[in-house]
Order: C-alpha cells, then sequence, then structure tokens
C-alpha cells in the first residue's frame, strides 16, 4: 500500500513539475524562473568535457517531457514501465545534483532534487526486495 501511494505522489509530483516546465499556462512566474535557471544548467551541462553544450530552451523542453511522461509513467503505468520509469527519474535526479554542485549553489537548494532522489531509490529498493 505504501509503496503504491509513494509511487502515486512522485508521479504526480514529476509528472506536475514537466508540465509546468512545458507549459507557461501552469505557472507564469515558475515558467519565468525556469528559463533563467535553464541557462545556468546548460553551462555547466555534463557532455560539455566532451564539446556538446544544448540550447537551454531545448534542454528546458527535454526535461520537461521527460519529467512528464516519465512520471505519469511512474503513476499509472504498468509494473515494467513503472521501473524503466523510476530509473530515468533517478538518472535525471542524479544529473539534477551533480548540476547544482557544479553551480555551487546553496544547500537549501539541493532539497528537492535530494529528497525526491531518496524517495525514487527508497521505491526501487522495495521493489528489489519484494
Amino acid at each position: 500500500m505504501v509503496p503504491s501511494a509513494l509511487r502515486i505522489l512522485l508521479g504526480a509530483f514529476f509528472t506536475l513539475t514537466g508540465a509546468a516546465k512545458l507549459s507557461p499556462l501552469i505557472s507564469a512566474p515558475m515558467s519565468g524562473q525556469m528559463k533563467a535557471l535553464f541557462v545556468q544548467f546548460a553551462e555547466v551541462f555534463p557532455l560539455k568535457i566532451f564539446g556538446y553544450q544544448p540550447d537551454p530552451i531545448c534542454y528546458q523542453v527535454a526535461v520537461g517531457w521527460l519529467e512528464l511522461l516519465a512520471g505519469l509513467l511512474l503513476a499509472l503505468g504498468p509494473p515494467m514501465l513503472q521501473e524503466i520509469s523510476n530509473l530515468l527519474l533517478t538518472l535525471l535526479m542524479i544529473g539534477a545534483v551533480f548540476t547544482l554542485a557544479s553551480l555551487k549553489a546553496s544547500l537549501s537548494t539541493y532539497i528537492p532534487a535530494v529528497t525526491c532522489l531518496g524517495l525514487l531509490l527508497l521505491l526501487d529498493s522495495y521493489h528489489l526486495l519484494v
């Protein structure tokens, strides 16, 4: 029961945050902040050491779609797709923590990413134990 509720809550959270990255209709103030943040995020993109730096808008759209679709699949998909979406979201949160560390962000900025990462890992470890 608890893993199902956690899976649905995490799925809903990622679906909403993904939708907010894709459309200013969800939250206009957040949309403006996201655009500014993704300019910074693109500057420290992990593949930059190999010469690839994404366009900030494309980066935001890609992350938004990944969060939206993986969140929906985590909440509503069949078990195999739930596991795949959990893995994708876990990798995304690891990337978020790496990005924040590269930007030398304040520790309070890490809280959402680390919390989501911990909950995704908890959900994944539950599936491994069962």
